[in-house]
């Protein structure tokens, strides 16, 4: 080459005619950025970058380079030297550093740590507190439940460390319970990272506290997470070894059973779907445990049937999705707001796969000021399926409607 074309086409592109214009122009775009008097570049220096040797700028020039121009230098011709790395580059570590540090400061707490008396009362404590945590996570969402959740978890890990005996299996299995309701929360907000780092907590401790039911219930989380993520066959290896303890209560087995048909779902096999659940619904009555985790499936209206419709709506039958969504919507309390809005989005994605667009986007207008409410991850993710679904209609009035609804979630992202 003998000339640097892609420098040129960058400055004709903001309208620097030469480069005379270019060194002025940068020199006092450098000199406002960097708030320096002193920082200037030559008419002289920037022919030389437009040249076949344009040799490499100092990091404050690159800058100011990337600033002006909206590129590095290597995309502008450059040639660039071993080790360069862009600041952004520096800027993102430390942001995922500070994020990873964020999740994992309240699992791994570096000991050893002074011995205290544990009161055995102390893990009746916990688990009584698990209850309220549940119903704050329907009410609330999230975000607002991570930050408390994290500390007490770790101090109980810090009283675990000091317990000895059954106080210390059950502050085990209580500090698994906790960990996997984290682990959830993190999943809810979107951060399938997050997620899967508490869900390995959550089967460590059940490993440690060699609990058989709890170990099933850390299998089934984990698959949870192995269901966002779109491995359907990562999900029912995950089931099947939960379900291969004939020791574990019918609880349990109904968790899996259904997360088993998510995953035969993702794996486009209806009669399997049906099959799970119809095994799951045969169980559930038998589900008469006292443990505190895990009790959606008495907890849920229409816990089944939700999960069929999802795995229904997963395999494109549309109508036979909406028909069932319709039912469990009546039972659904008005105050579960959170699980109402996800199932909502997952009926209006029903309706547009059953032809009936008009009916998604009035679904879909009440989703979105729950999903904006709630700042629910999985909201959105189910807005955006919709929206998928909704695309043969595009350009037609009922999709502007739509696009008017979902507005508030999707401007500025």
């Amino acid at each position: 080459m003998s000339r640097n074309d892609a420098l040129r086409a960058a400055r004709l592109r903001v309208g620097w005619r030469s480069a005379d214009a270019a060194a002025d122009a940068l020199t006092a775009h450098g000199q406002q950025l960097l708030d320096d008097r002193h920082f200037a570049v030559s008419a002289r220096t920037w022919r030389r970058w437009e040249g076949p040797r344009p040799g490499w700028p100092s990091e404050d020039t690159a800058l100011v380079l990337h600033d002006a121009l909206g590129r590095w230098p290597e995309d502008l011709g450059f040639i660039t030297p071993p080790g360069w790395i862009r600041p952004e580059h520096h800027e993102e570590t430390t942001v995922q550093t500070t994020q990873l540090l964020a999740v994992t400061a309240p699992a791994l707490v570096a000991g050893p740590l002074s011995p205290q008396q544990v009161d055995p009362q102390l893990v009746d404590y916990f688990q009584s507190q698990l209850e309220g945590h549940y119903r704050a996570d329907m009410l609330l969402g999230p975000h607002d439940l991570i930050g408390t959740l994290g500390p007490q978890y770790q101090l109980i890990d810090k009283l675990t460390r000091s317990a000895t005996g059954e106080t210390r299996r059950g502050l085990l299995r209580v500090g698994a319970a906790y960990a996997a309701l984290v682990g959830w929360l993190y999943q809810d907000a979107g951060d399938l990272s997050a997620a899967a780092f508490w869900r390995g907590i959550t089967q460590e401790i059940a490993f440690r506290a060699r609990d058989p039911h709890l170990i099933g219930y850390a299998m089934v989380n984990s698959a949870q997470v192995r269901t966002d993520l779109g491995d359907g066959a990562g999900v029912v290896d995950l089931c099947e070894a939960a379900l291969d303890d004939a020791r574990v209560v019918p609880k349990i087995r109904v968790m899996a059973m259904q997360q088993q048909a998510h995953g035969a779902s993702l794996l486009r096999d209806r009669a399997a779907v049906d099959r799970l659940i119809d095994n799951a619904d045969r169980i559930l009555p038998q589900v008469n445990d006292d443990l505190p985790w895990g009790n959606a499936c008495r907890r849920t209206p229409g816990y089944l049937e939700v999960q069929r419709a999802t795995c229904y709506g997963r395999l494109g039958l549309g109508a036979e999705a909406s028909s069932l969504w319709e039912q469990v919507l009546a039972a659904v309390p008005a105050t579960a707001r959170r699980d109402r809005g996800v199932y909502m989005a997952r009926h209006a994605t029903a309706a547009a796969a059953a032809r009936q667009p008009e009916q998604a986007v009035h679904i879909a207008r009440e989703v979105v000021d729950i999903a904006v409410e709630t700042r629910s991850a999985r909201m959105r993710r189910e807005l955006v399926t919709l929206e998928r679904a909704m695309r043969p209609w595009h350009d037609a009035p009922v999709g502007r409607d739509l696009a008017e609804a979902l507005a508030p979630i999707t401007e500025g992202t």
